[in-house]
């Protein structure tokens, strides 16, 4: 599959900063570093974050893409700067010779036929995360001129945990916004916070569960011609890349495994006045499908959760060996997180963002924001009931 929006990032969490490289994106969008510096803002907040994160301030750097306040049609370049490298605060970094269970540094050092570990440590680290959300800024900010939002909500904390929800509202959103762990429920964040504490205690961490939610997306975005071009298969691929995510279902799908096939139907039927196919969604009462169906949007709220486990850096020394012997030994502690879900969520809607303007920019084309609209506008106004025959009545075959 040919993708239309191309992100790549570059640099060490160590190094002098992180690139994100966006190519693909159509000339005339407004951005502005703002834009971006707020979601930067919202990855590096959380209760149970690590001390750099008190080091660092991140801000985005335009190097190119942008001209005159609107993107110009050629590649976006971001730099954000890593203010620990600078002076007196850049580390020694020294090499490497105990893996780390959990990280990629054994796995790594024998791909590449490394010395040690450290040049793994270097680019595997979640610091390139950063790079990922103001990619994904660049991308919602194509999505808002589209009426598309994205958001997320922390749904549990170690053993902690939201009652279930088939269903999630953008009001779960919103209130997970004003929480330090983005949990919607002062209460239960509380008791959140206290699962966090209690790992810091005992040297340890904890994992969870974040939930990312789309709205306003039209129907037909992916396709189910090739299994590569699904657009579940897309957000998939996104969401386990971010560091520390093992699983992800798209609406309640492990739970929807031990039910009938009767009851996770999402029911087509009447419901006026939809008479377009931007209103389709209008047509389900339910969600089961977590807005994709047959490797497409249905019109309806896309739904993601994603498992991350608990960081495998701990106070607590764990079991490795030594690469310059072979010998046993144990893991000395770095500096690292306690509990990165709340982040990890952050780092969820940019993936999904980026996904989301491949999979509009893929459909609806445009070199320019104003082709793109036009093209957009033209598909979701488009008659949803009562098209003409493919075969026209001068027996010429036409598109309705």
């Amino acid at each position: 599959m040919l993708r239309r929006l191309r992100f790549a990032s570059a640099g060490y969490s160590h190094g002098p900063g992180i690139l994100a490289l966006l190519d693909g994106m159509p000339a005339g969008l407004p951005l502005e570093t703002a834009w971006i510096d707020h979601d930067l803002q919202r990855r590096q907040r959380g209760y149970g974050r690590g001390h750099r994160m008190a080091l660092e301030s991140d801000k985005a750097q335009l190097l190119s893409g942008v001209y005159q306040g609107r993107t110009d049609g050629s590649p976006i370049a971001i730099f954000i700067s890593n203010r620990e490298h600078e002076g007196a605060r850049a580390p020694n970094l020294q090499p490497l010779y105990i893996p780390r269970p959990g990280h990629a540094d054994f796995a790594g050092y024998a791909k590449y036929s490394l010395p040690d570990c450290r040049p793994v440590w270097e680019r595997a680290s979640a610091r390139e995360t950063a790079a990922r959300v103001a990619a994904g800024a660049v991308a919602r900010r194509l999505l808002h001129e589209l009426g598309i939002r994205i958001g997320s909500y922390v749904q549990q904390i170690g053993s902690v945990a939201l009652e279930p929800n088939e269903e999630p509202t953008w009001a779960l959103v919103e209130a997970a916004e004003r929480s330090d762990v983005r949990c919607p429920l002062e209460a239960v964040a509380e008791r959140m916070r206290s699962e966090i504490d209690t790992a810091r205690q005992a040297g340890d961490s904890v994992g969870g569960v974040f939930v990312v939610l789309a709205e306003g997306l039209p129907p037909g975005l992916g396709s189910y011609s090739q299994w590569e071009c699904r657009l579940d298969a897309r957000l998939g691929g996104a969401i386990l890349s971010i560091p520390g995510v093992k699983g992800i279902e798209i609406g309640p799908a492990f739970a929807n495994a031990g039910r009938p096939g009767t009851e996770v139907q999402d029911p087509i039927g009447p419901a006026e006045p939809v008479t377009r196919v931007g209103s389709m969604g209008a047509l389900r009462q339910s969600n089961n499908s977590g807005g994709v169906e047959g490797g497409m949007s249905t019109g309806q709220r896309l739904v993601v959760r994603a498992a991350m486990k608990p960081i495998p850096t701990t106070l607590a020394p764990q079991p490795s060996i030594d690469l310059r012997t072979g010998a046993a030994a144990e893991t000395e502690y770095r500096r690292s997180d306690i509990c990165a879900v709340p982040a990890a969520a952050v780092v969820g809607e940019a993936m999904v963002s980026l996904v989301l303007a491949d999979a509009v920019l893929e459909k609806f084309g445009g070199d320019s924001l104003l082709e793109l609209l036009a093209a957009y506008s033209s598909y979701v106004e488009k008659p949803l009931f009562g098209r003409a025959s493919w075969t026209g009545a001068d027996g010429e075959r036409r598109q309705a």
